[in-house]
C-alpha cells in the first residue's frame, strides 16, 4: 500500500481522530521542508520566509487581523525535526489516553482549545505586559501548547494513571503534567518566553475543560459543532440519526464503542450501557466504575 493511500485511509476513517491530528502535522512540516529544498535550489529561497508567515501566529495584532487563520494554523506547524518528533510523541501517549476515555471528539476538542488558549495568552501577554512588548511581532509555531493541554487534561481526568517511563520506570500522569508546567514556567525566563507562556495557556485549558466535563458542561460543543458542518458540507450523502424523545441526542462518541448502533451479540453489553459507563467515566473518572461495569466496558473494547 502506497503512502498516498496510507493517508486517504487514515482520513476515511472516523474513528482515527488521534491518528489523523498526527499526520496532518506530518504533512505540513514535510511540505515546508520540501518547498525549502526547492526553493533552495531554484536560488528563490527568500520566498521561503513569505510562506511561513501564513502558517506562524504573529504576536502583533496589525498582522494578526491580516492572517486570521494563524491563530489555529500554527498549531499544526513545525520547522524543526526535534521540535515536531517530542510534539507528536507525546500527542501519541498521552492522546491514545485521553481518547480511550472520553472518545475522539472530545480528544480534537482539547486539542484545539488548546491550541486557542495558547495563542489567546500568547497574544495578551506581549500586548499587555510590558516585560514582554519589547518583543511585539515575535512569531510562534508549533503543537506544544494543544499537547500540553491534552497532558494536562489526561493528568486531571486520571491523575494516578501510571506511565513507564524509559530509565526512570513507573511515573503517575499527574507528576508527568506537573513537570511539564514547572518546566514551562522556567522557560518563560528563556530564548523562547513566548511559546512557553502559550504552554501554560494550553495547561490550564486542559484542566478547565476536564473540571467542566465532569461538572456536566462540555466547553467543547462548539469545536463539534464546527466540525459536524464541516462534515456534512462534504458527506457525499445526509446523515442518519435516530433518537428517542426521552434521550438527549448523543454529541460525543465514545472511542472503544463509537459508530453506527447495533445489535449486541451475545454476552457483549448494549451501547446504551456503554454510553452509560462513559458519561461516568468523564464524570467520576475509571477508578469509579465497579467490576462489573469496567468487565462491560472491555467486552465493548473487543467489538
Amino acid at each position: 500500500m502506497s503512502i498516498v493511500q496510507d493517508i486517504r485511509t487514515a482520513f476515511s476513517r472516523r474513528d482515527n481522530a488521534l491518528i489523523q491530528l498526527i499526520w496532518l502535522n506530518v504533512l505540513v512540516f514535510a511540505s515546508l521542508i520540501l518547498l525549502k529544498f526547492i526553493l533552495k535550489f531554484s536560488s528563490a529561497i527568500g520566498y521561503y520566509p513569505m510562506v511561513v508567515s501564513q502558517f506562524q501566529i504573529s504576536s502583533a495584532f496589525p498582522i494578526l487581523i491580516r492572517h486570521p487563520w494563524t491563530i489555529l494554523s500554527y498549531a499544526f506547524t513545525h520547522e524543526e525535526f526535534f521540535h515536531i518528533l517530542f510534539n507528536m510523541l507525546n500527542l501519541y501517549w498521552f492522546g491514545q489516553l485521553v481518547r480511550e476515555y472520553l472518545g475522539d471528539r472530545r480528544l480534537v476538542s482539547i486539542y484545539i482549545l488548546g491550541a486557542l488558549a495558547g495563542a489567546v495568552v500568547f497574544l495578551l501577554t506581549y500586548n499587555f505586559v510590558p516585560a514582554f512588548q519589547e518583543g511585539l511581532g515575535t512569531p510562534m509555531v508549533g503543537a506544544s501548547a494543544a499537547v500540553t493541554a491534552i497532558i494536562v487534561a489526561g493528568a486531571t481526568l486520571l491523575p494516578d494513571y501510571t506511565f513507564m517511563l524509559i530509565l526512570i520506570g513507573p511515573v503517575k500522569i499527574k507528576w508527568i503534567a506537573a513537570v511539564v508546567v514547572l518546566i514551562s514556567l522556567a522557560g518563560v525566563n528563556g530564548g523562547n518566553p513566548g511559546g512557553e507562556i502559550a504552554h501554560l495557556g494550553g495547561a490550564l485549558l486542559g484542566f478547565v475543560f476536564i473540571k467542566q466535563l465532569q461538572a456536566g458542561r462540555d466547553l467543547g460543543r462548539p469545536v463539534q459543532a464546527v466540525g459536524n458542518f464541516f462534515s456534512n458540507l462534504t458527506s457525499s450523502r445526509p446523515a442518519m440519526r435516530v433518537s428517542s424523545p426521552s434521550r438527549r441526542p448523543e454529541t460525543v462518541t465514545a472511542n472503544a464503542a463509537s459508530g453506527p448502533r447495533k445489535p449486541a451479540a451475545p454476552g457483549q453489553p448494549l451501547q446504551d450501557e456503554i454510553d452509560t459507563i462513559l458519561d461516568k467515566i468523564s464524570r467520576s473518572g475509571y477508578e469509579s466504575l465497579s467490576k462489573e461495569e469496567k468487565q462491560k466496558l472491555f467486552r465493548a473494547s473487543q467489538q
